[in-house]
């Protein structure tokens, strides 16, 4: 499908039988826009308000995150739909209280927060890079930094001690994450929930390098025989990696465009 599909036709496959279509939708940058610091993030109420009549409409409603499942549910406040957190390794369910954790990743959590207090340095503080605990993800951002040069600097030298010791590591947005050694993406967490959905097609929107995992995860299901067709929407704006566009059925503008979409969708 060509990125210049007009929305309407890249949409009708989707509209022609909504309780066998699903809606997949990454957080930040995607329904809710980047903020200086990423506890202030919030899902719009314009946003918010198509996305409850979608969540009623179609076979399959999900958030996919980065951040923990439960945060993602926090900061789009709608518990009616399924959240994949922390890049496919946990699965909160509609009405669920807990998530789901593969077990593969549970078990690094206790050993990634050990690493992670000790690399918390006096550099790091001074630079103002804030960690993050995501379980088994420790998170470093240094998006509004007073030197957001010197604090990237700094936040690399410790990418590189990660790797030094064995774990993995992965860039996004103004923020390394340092992970256990294991596959962890969007898409294995996407192909988990819809394994036996047997959905006609799912649409994907993302904005971040994390979710051309998802698109892959989306495109795999069809060519498997195990989803009829899919939609993968890049979302534009400044930071958005060239490769992420390149790799989108569609792109829209921003928070806005995904608005608009949902709109749509609705």
């Amino acid at each position: 499908m060509a990125a210049a599909l007009p929305l309407a036709e890249a949409l009708a496959p989707l509209l022609a039988d909504p309780r066998k279509a699903g809606v997949l939708l990454d957080v930040d940058g995607t329904l809710a826009p980047i903020v200086r610091h990423a506890d202030d993030a919030h899902v719009p109420e314009p946003t918010r308000t198509p996305l409850i009549q979608i969540a009623k409409r179609y076979g399959i409603v999900a958030c996919v995150s980065g951040r923990r499942a439960a945060v993602a549910r926090r900061i789009v406040a709608l518990g009616s739909i399924t959240y994949i957190g922390n890049h496919g390794t946990e699965v909160l369910r509609g009405g669920a209280t807990e998530a789901e954790i593969d077990p593969e990743v549970a078990d690094w959590g206790v050993r990634v927060r050990a690493w992670a207090r000790g690399a918390q340095t006096g550099e790091l503080d001074r630079l103002r890079v804030r960690a993050e605990d995501k379980a088994a993800i420790a998170a470093f951002h240094w998006r509004g930094a007073p030197d957001e040069v010197a604090a990237e600097a700094a936040v690399r030298r410790l990418a590189e001690r990660a790797e030094a010791e064995g774990l993995h590591t992965h860039w996004g947005r103004k923020v390394l994450e340092v992970r256990p050694p294991v596959a962890m993406d969007k898409g294995r967490g996407i192909v988990r929930l819809l394994a036996d959905a047997r959905l006609d097609v799912a649409l994907y929107a993302g904005d971040d390098r994390t979710d051309l995992d998802a698109f892959a995860g989306l495109r795999g299901l069809v060519e498997d025989g195990r989803l009829g067709a899919a939609l993968c929407v890049g979302v534009r704006s400044e930071e958005t990696p060239p490769e992420l566009e390149a790799a989108a059925d569609l792109t829209v503008d921003g928070t806005a465009g995904v608005r608009d979409l949902l709109v749509a969708l609705a």
